[in-house]
Parts: C-alpha cells; structure tokens; sequence
C-alpha cells in the first residue's frame, strides 16, 4: 500500500515526531511511504528525515511563512494547497493520504486523487489564536470556516487524545463522524540506545553532585515556560546557597530562528530568571539533538512540564519511559497519560504547588525509584511503538 504523509514544517515538534515515527511504523510494515513537506531544516529536524530512512519532499518552501508578521493561518493554507497540487501535478498514485494538522488540502485531495484521506487533528486551529482586533476577527471569520468544511471532507478523523476528541466534537458540531484517538508514542529503541555524549559536552560548568530538574518544550508563550522558573524559584528561596548550588534547572527547546515567537520568549524567559535571581542557576538550551535531550532525560530528577490543556503532550511519555517523573498541570493530555502520586504528579499551574512537587521528588517522602519503575512499566505497556504502529495499520486497513 502507498501511502503520503502532508505535512506543513517538519522541524521538531511533538507533531513532528509522531508523523515521524507513524511513517517509520508503516514503513516497518512494508508500505511505500513519502512525506510531503513544505519546510525541511536539515539542521532543524529529527534524524530519520535527513539520514536516508524516509523519503521527504518539499514544495511551497519559496512561500513566506507570514507576511510582516501576519496571514501565517492563510498562507499555512497556500502552502499545503501547493504541496498537494504538487502531488497531483507529478501524478503520485496513493492508496492513501494522510494530511497533518492543516485541512486546507483536503477539496484538492478529494476532487485530483482516487486516495483515502485521513486528517490528525492535534487541535482544532480555530482555538489557539486571538480575536483582539477588529480586522484579526473579520479575518478568522473568514478562515475558521474553511477549516470546519475542508476538515468534514476527509474519509477519517484521528486525534491525539480523548481530551481533543471531546474539544473536536464540541468545535466542529457539523462533522457527525466520530474522531477515533491514536495516542502518539516514542520509538523506545532510541531511548534504549547508547549515544556518544556528556553532560559536560552539554553544560561544562555541570557539577556531578547537583540535581537536575529539567523542562523541554518549544519557546512558544502558550507553553506556559515561566512556570518552570517560578516553581524553581520558590523550591530553592529558602535553601542556604551552598545547598541552592545542589540544584539546576535546565530549560531546554524547540527553537527556530525564522519564528519571532521563539526568539522573543527565549529573550522574555533568560530576563525573567535574572528578575527571580535563579539565573546562575538556570541552563537554556535551543533545540537540542535527539542524543543530548535523551541524555537530559535520563539524568532529570524530574521533568517539569507547564503546558495548560495541552492537547497530548509527548515529552511526559519520553520522560516517564527514562524512569523519570513528571510533574505536570492536571489538565489536558497528561491526565491520560500521568497517573498522580503513582508515575508523578498533577496540580494546579501555580508555582507554589510545582515547588511542593519539586521538594517530594527529593525528598525521602516518595521513592524515586518506584515511581520511575511505575512510570517506564506504564509507558510500555500502554504507549509503545508497537501498540502504535499496530494501531494505525489496523486504521488503514480499514479505510
């Protein structure tokens, strides 16, 4: 069977990753696979898209991602239409196609291609941006029903988790169908293999007495960074300064110089932990290699993780299978995959609530070891490629 992944920016995103390993999985079951994209940083992506395992094409790369800041959902759009008029143009045959997080192909799709579509909502876009202004309103009344009527076009709906499948039911009451959930999941073999890197490659100042907490998400203001610096700065206020030295948070993340976002909240995140007097304290990192975000997992004492209602989240799933707990908001995708007390922890997003978090980690009121053997056991036996990689297959066997 042949099948073709649609893909906007194959950087380093959780999205990314999980069209990443659906291709590997299926390409592991004998399909033909190729993934359209239209941005591919060879600098800037996971390594199975540079080193030769998959077969990635880009079209629409010559179209800006916004224009003076702004129509970044419109030419989103543009993008995607051009790289599936590509497609058709080069007369690609597939049995299937499956379009990743923008449904503006699909018509094209539907009416040029005898394929099956299936679309993976991660979120329905329509939630994730401001309606401030005017014109920004008038603007999305436009683009906000293309994305319900394009998205109803598609044979078969996925989400990411139940959270979002309820969010999608509820936002696009036009679409009877039921979205099924395909959980993402991490390729256990790179975390089980061993990679030629330091910590002190990493950090050089790194102590091998201090204990490490550790945040990794995109530099992206929706992911509720200063949290992690807050939650830090209440853990150490009250802890003398030779054992404040004990203590280092990393802040580790996605980030893409041609996004603004990144790098002003990279900018607003290094001044904040200079305001929280946690500075000396705190490593920043910019998108680290699959190697050394690994080995950061590895040697966290827990993974600080601050996004509100994030619609799954696959950073936890990584840490938990390293054997390190989670400390997360008990909102959104990591309800379903964190169970609190047992693999870590959920609370409110306030910093006082991450600290006391933070203090039972190292303190002697739980075992680290247990909860990280119940977080790895959980992992495995509920998120594992191969549950994965069988799930879709069975999916599109379907279709």
């Amino acid at each position: 069977m042949n099948v073709v992944f649609l893909h906007p920016d194959l950087g380093i995103g959780g999205a990314e990753r999980l069209i990443v390993d659906a291709a590997v999985a299926l390409k592991q079951k004998e399909y033909q696979v190729k993934i359209i994209t239209n941005h591919h940083n060879k600098d800037h992506c996971f390594p199975e898209t540079r080193d030769g395992t998959l077969n990635v094409e880009v079209h629409g790369m010559w179209i800006p991602r916004s224009f003076f800041g702004r129509f970044i959902a419109f030419l989103a759009y543009v993008k995607m239409i051009c790289a599936a008029l590509c497609l058709v143009i080069f007369r690609e045959k597939p049995d299937i196609i499956i379009v990743d997080q923008v449904s503006a192909p699909i018509p094209v799709l539907r009416w040029f291609t005898n394929a099956k579509i299936l679309f993976y909502c991660h979120f329905p876009d329509l939630l994730l941006t401001g309606r401030q202004s005017f014109v920004k309103r008038l603007y999305r009344s436009v683009i906000d029903p293309i994305e319900e009527v394009t998205t109803s076009m598609a044979h078969k709906h996925l989400v990411n988790s139940d959270f979002t499948r309820r969010v999608f039911k509820t936002t696009f009451k036009s679409i009877s169908s039921e979205p099924e959930i395909l959980y993402p999941s991490i390729n256990l073999l790179a975390f089980d293999r061993e990679y030629d890197v330091s910590i002190q490659d990493v950090i050089p100042d790194y102590r091998s007495d201090q204990e490490v907490f550790l945040s990794i998400n995109r530099y992206e203001r929706k992911k509720n960074l200063p949290l992690a610096l807050k939650a830090f700065g209440h853990f150490i206020q009250n802890l003398s300064p030779d054992v404040q030295k004990k203590y280092r948070l990393i802040m580790a993340g996605g980030y893409d110089e041609r996004v603004e976002e990144n790098v002003n909240h990279y900018k607003e995140l290094v001044n904040l932990s200079v305001e929280l007097g946690v500075a000396s304290h705190t490593t920043f990192l910019k998108s680290p290699s699959e190697p050394v975000k690994i080995l950061l997992l590895k040697m966290a004492r827990a993974l600080i993780y601050t996004p509100d209602k994030e619609h799954f989240g696959i950073v936890p799933l990584e840490a938990m299978y390293c054997r390190t707990p989670v400390i997360a908001v008990n909102s959104g995708g990591p309800m379903e995959t964190i169970i609190d007390g047992v693999t870590g922890f959920l609370t409110k997003d306030e910093p006082e609530l991450f600290s006391d978090a933070m203090k039972k980690v190292v303190s002697n009121e739980i075992s680290g070891v247990s909860m990280g053997n119940a977080a790895r056991t959980r992992v495995e036996q509920f998120f594992s490629f191969n549950a994965f990689a069988n799930s879709l297959n069975r999916i599109l066997q379907e279709m």
